[in-house]
């Protein structure tokens, strides 16, 4: 036998692409994937973000026929993001009963109750200075801010939303949105936090898509540093323990270990944000014709659900779930030819 001489032939499971789908430890689905919306104020807005293509802030009224649109991908669920016609320093459209958000949330659930919608919870795409709370001066202040995230929460749960996402980084904030969440009776509303999310320069393209540039400075100061790992289980299990549902490490792709130290060590559902920068250099790359974008793309979602997400935030969202089902048409056709690829 080889194995007696020292070897194992690892090769006789990967000799057809029917034995390779068989011995397959990790399986992408179109509903592994949440597909982020940038809602902005206006009628009959679609337009593409230069640095994202395929990318598009929508208005309210568009909306419906993106969410058919995800549908009929397979995907059900949304997070969305907000563009507010006016901004001031406090933010004020992320927690107006009649914010863009709000106003998206209500629009999506009167056309399909069932779609799954997830609302960011953060200051920074409303606030005039970009930054993702109330400031004094240069410095972002943690406490007076916590209020106001409540506020936003109870707004999208008022609104409807199915699932409220703090990304903002201060300390406490889980806290104080299941406090004011509860306060008003929106106990069943789940809190999916930004557990893990770090300074990461991954994110230029979202703060175009978002509108969200800070004016000054950079978010170093609330956002995680990107060499520190412990820290972020630190902070996964701070969460967790203000009453987080679930937790995100952002970005995903440069943080692979962190997501798999989580999934080790904590037992709730697990999210990745597949973000900007990450989605802009495959789609960059393939249009260049330097890379196989759909190979590179499905091999990036692959990786992250392999170190362990659940769920995948993901721009690559609708095209991957095409690929997948012409990936699972093609396999059918072989099973029922009797043919198999090498």
């Amino acid at each position: 036998m080889d194995e007696m001489n020292g070897f194992r032939r690892f090769r006789r499971l990967r000799q057809t692409a029917g034995l390779r789908r068989m011995v397959q430890e990790t399986r992408l689905s179109p509903e592994d994937f949440i597909y982020p919306l940038f809602v902005t104020h206006g009628v009959d807005v679609r337009a593409e973000v230069p640095s994202m293509p395929d990318v598009y802030q929508l208005s309210v009224d568009q909306l419906p026929r993106e969410i058919d649109d995800l549908r009929a991908h397979g995907i059900g669920a949304t997070i969305l993001f907000g563009i507010p016609e006016h901004k001031d320093p406090q933010g004020s459209d992320a927690y107006s009963p009649d914010g863009i958000v709000q106003r998206a949330i209500r629009t999506i659930k009167e056309h399909d109750p069932e779609f799954v919608v997830m609302g960011d919870v953060c200051l920074c795409e409303y606030t005039d200075h970009g930054h993702c709370g109330l400031l004094d001066g240069e410095r972002i202040l943690n406490d007076p801010t916590l209020e106001l995230l409540a506020h936003t929460a109870v707004a999208q749960a008022e609104a409807g939303v199915d699932i409220v996402a703090p990304s903002d980084m201060m300390d406490g904030r889980v806290a104080a949105i299941r406090r004011g969440l509860d306060a008003v009776g929106f106990v069943e509303t789940p809190i999916v936090s930004y557990a893990a999310k770090y300074a990461s320069a991954f994110y230029g393209p979202f703060r175009d898509a978002a509108e969200s540039t800070p004016s000054f400075g950079d978010r170093r100061s609330h956002q995680m540093d990107p060499a520190n790992a412990r820290e972020a289980y630190a902070e996964i299990a701070a969460d967790i323990a203000e009453g987080a549902d679930a937790i995100m490490v952002k970005p995903a792709l440069a943080y692979l270990d962190v997501i798999a130290g989580a999934r080790e060590r904590f037992d709730v559902p697990l999210f990745a944000y597949n973000v900007s920068g990450e989605y802009a250099m495959i789609r960059a790359a393939g249009r260049n014709g330097w890379i196989d974008e759909r190979r590179a793309t499905l091999e990036a979602l692959t990786a992250i659900k392999r170190a362990g997400a659940g769920q995948i935030i993901t721009y690559h969202a609708k095209q991957a779930a095409a690929w997948l089902q012409e990936d699972w048409t093609s396999a059918r056709r072989g099973v029922r030819s009797g043919v198999t690829a090498s």
